[in-house]
């Protein structure tokens, strides 16, 4: 451990044992171990992966001994041989923790889950890095707020955000809960308005103009965003297009390559081989980018069990001053991880090849048409009469 800063992962569930995998892929970081109270699976895949297992409390580590998991020591000991902890346990319990870490002298990353108020500090890497270097705590924000502050610091960097309104549907529960908290044949509109995650990204860019609408529906496969962002001047859907490329940790898909669906963009994780078929990109469907001369329109996947990890990674490198530069930072996370901009870079080809005006050659023609029959699984509406005709921008490839 040398040279590298000591790492502990307070709580190992879905993003705990995510952190956990992380902090072991970074050259300049060392996991000291995990700390969890429970006894089942999920505590005893972090044996079979060589992680040192702690009690978090106290009173349940003879439970653990006696389901056989070698218990290291308290989660004491464990900041004993800590620089920094990843406090991964539930919501408002993480937030009692803070007086632990205090007295132990530790620095500390708590989860979206917590209010903004308990750190003073709400982080996602490529917005405001800086202004984390050398704080004692920090919060990373929520899968669905790193993606809005993602996106809309692409655009907001450029000065183009007058107004956004963004539609979050959420997933109904997470996959390894399904059998306890799952629901079926509905969707739960959220009757606060705003919905929590507005107000949240306005902690990460405080002069965001920004009213965000939730829900959640019957499925366990990521979030789905809807964004339509009222522009200070007419943006068009090339500048669109550009100013989301440039932006790190954004990736597009097109339904015309036959990703239709947030099932769909989850098996092409999969045969990526990516582990648990995370992805920490945000995924932006290219072909349902649209502009006008007021607004432009954005729909997008957030992978909620995946996204805020290598935000925590690189809130490591801050809080610690491991780096002091955020873009290095996110290139060396990045980079450990498997992070990209492009998911299929050996055969994708720019957009206008796809609508663009080159007309006649069968080959050519065959390949539009069974991007248009992709595309056509969006409009199942038999009642509406919509057609799945692109707009003539996109036709044109938006230039």
């Amino acid at each position: 451990m040398q040279n590298r800063t000591r790492v502990a992962v307070n709580g190992y569930g879905v993003i705990g044992k995510r952190v956990a995998d992380a902090v072991a892929l970074q050259e300049d970081m060392a996991l000291t171990g995990v700390a969890d109270i429970v006894s089942d699976y999920r505590v005893r895949m972090a044996v079979e992966r060589g992680y040192p297992v702690y009690a978090s409390s106290p009173d349940r580590r003879p439970e653990m001994e006696a389901a056989g998991i070698p218990v290291a020591g308290v989660l004491d000991d464990l900041l004993r041989e800590s620089d920094i902890v990843v406090d991964c346990a539930p919501k408002k319990v993480a937030a009692t923790n803070k007086a632990s870490y205090e007295a132990a002298g530790v620095k500390a990353i708590f989860q979206g889950g917590e209010k903004h108020e308990l750190t003073g500090y709400s982080f996602v890497a490529q917005v405001n890095y800086a202004g984390a270097v050398g704080r004692d705590f920090a919060r990373v924000v929520s899968c669905n707020t790193t993606a809005v502050s993602r996106v809309m610091h692409a655009l907001h960097r450029h000065g183009w955000v007058k107004r956004a309104r963004v539609v979050l549907l959420r997933r109904g529960t997470d996959p390894w809960e399904s059998h306890q908290t799952g629901m079926i044949n509905t969707v739960i509109p959220e009757t606060r308005v705003p919905s929590h995650q507005g107000p949240d990204a306005q902690t990460v860019i405080p002069d965001l103009d920004i009213t965000t609408l939730a829900g959640a529906g019957p499925y366990n496969l990521s979030h789905i965003h809807f964004a339509m962002v009222e522009t200070t001047r007419p943006v068009a859907l090339a500048e669109l297009r550009d100013a989301l490329w440039d932006e790190p940790r954004i990736a597009f898909v097109r339904s015309a390559d036959g990703v239709v669906a947030l099932n769909s963009v989850i098996e092409l994780m999969r045969d990526l081989g990516r582990p648990r078929g995370d992805m920490w990109e945000v995924a932006v469907w290219e072909d349902a980018l649209a502009a006008d001369d007021r607004e432009v329109y954005l729909t997008y996947q957030v992978h909620n069990e995946a996204i805020v990890i290598p935000e925590t990674i690189d809130c490591i490198r801050a809080l610690t001053s491991l780096e002091r530069d955020g873009a290095v930072s996110m290139a060396r996370t990045d980079a450990a991880l498997g992070i990209v901009k492009s998911f299929l870079p050996a055969t994708t080809r720019p957009i206008a090849h796809m609508f663009g005006p080159e007309i006649g050659h069968p080959a050519v023609e065959a390949a539009r048409a069974a991007g248009a029959e992709f595309m056509d699984v969006g409009f199942k509406g038999a009642e509406e009469p919509a057609e799945p005709v692109a707009t003539a921008e996109q036709q044109h490839g938006g230039v």
